[in-house]
């Protein structure tokens, strides 16, 4: 699938490893300049040179995503650099201790929630300043399924992948006519590094009860789960000289369902699989991965 960011600049968090790095490397093959930002410098600095070694253009940045000062340090870093910010995607999050609601605890609580909504809205606020001044740009939040439902000892987990969805649609909402469009994947199961943290901690036979109801299997499916992700990411953050119209309304928000099987793009509107082929059609952009 062929996508250009030629001229662009994408930040990307929780780049050093998994998904993060799928999409920085996407969005480098795809022409753009990247910012690769995580806590572990070390590893966001060997991503960024590898890519520099390729003949792309990228820098890598030490982030904790919870500390709104770095946050603003690193998109001040990103367009000290570049020139501008015309693509995010904040990806930086974590899981919880495993631990029913009676028996969870305020320092998990507030580590998870710090990192995985916290930091999502510390990462928006100062995205949208400079994308705000420019009058354009596209960010894309990485929720998860867990954002669309609940799971048993995961609710500290699951209940701030639902607040990234709340605050992703009330964004979008607010800077859809400004030019800036605001968007969130949800993945499935795949086999990263985070993964490999929670089987580590003791996680491995509920990993592998979930992995079981996925078709194809996580653990089979890791490289091409990552793939597929980051390519609905790109498609999100794709810039589009025309607004995509549903039913006379304009879509202003989408959430982005992602599984082994298929992407699904959900929309205010519960009419969107009917309608997004003729909108297609008439607006020349795809809002999503097919």
């Amino acid at each position: 699938m062929n996508i250009s960011f030629e001229g662009k600049v994408a930040l990307v968090t929780g780049a050093a490893s998994g998904l993060g790095l799928a999409a920085a490397k996407a969005f480098a093959e795809s022409g753009a300049s990247v910012a690769l930002a995580d806590w572990n410098e070390n590893a966001a600095r060997a991503a960024a040179d590898e890519l520099n070694a390729r003949g792309h253009k990228a820098i890598g940045i030490r982030c904790n995503v919870a500390d709104d000062a770095e946050v603003e340090a690193m998109v001040s870093r990103t367009v000290e650099t570049f020139g501008r910010l015309d693509a995010a995607y904040n990806n930086g999050g974590v899981q919880n201790v495993l631990a029913e609601t009676a028996d969870t605890t305020r320092e998990d609580y507030d580590r998870v929630m710090g990192i995985n909504l916290q930091g999502i809205w510390s990462c928006m606020k100062f995205e949208l300043q400079q994308m705000r001044k420019q009058g354009s740009g596209a960010i894309v939040n990485c929720s998860s399924l867990g954002g669309l439902d609940g799971g048993a000892e995961r609710g500290i987990y699951h209940a701030a992948k639902h607040g990234i969805l709340g605050f992703t649609k009330s964004a979008a909402l607010e800077y859809g006519t400004r030019g800036i469009r605001v968007n969130a994947i949800c993945p499935g199961l795949i086999w990263t590094p985070m993964v490999d943290r929670m089987v580590a901690d003791g996680q491995g036979d509920a990993l592998k009860a979930m992995e079981k109801s996925i078709p194809m299997g996580a653990g089979r499916t890791s490289r091409g789960n990552c793939e597929c992700s980051s390519v609905a990411m790109q498609r999100c953050c794709e810039l589009c000289d025309r607004p995509v119209h549903l039913g006379g309304r304009r879509l202003r928000h989408a959430l982005i369902h992602m599984s082994s099987r298929r992407v699904r793009q959900i929309a205010g509107r519960s009419d969107l699989n009917a309608a997004r082929s003729s909108a297609e059609k008439s607006s020349g952009c795809s809002q999503a991965a097919k």
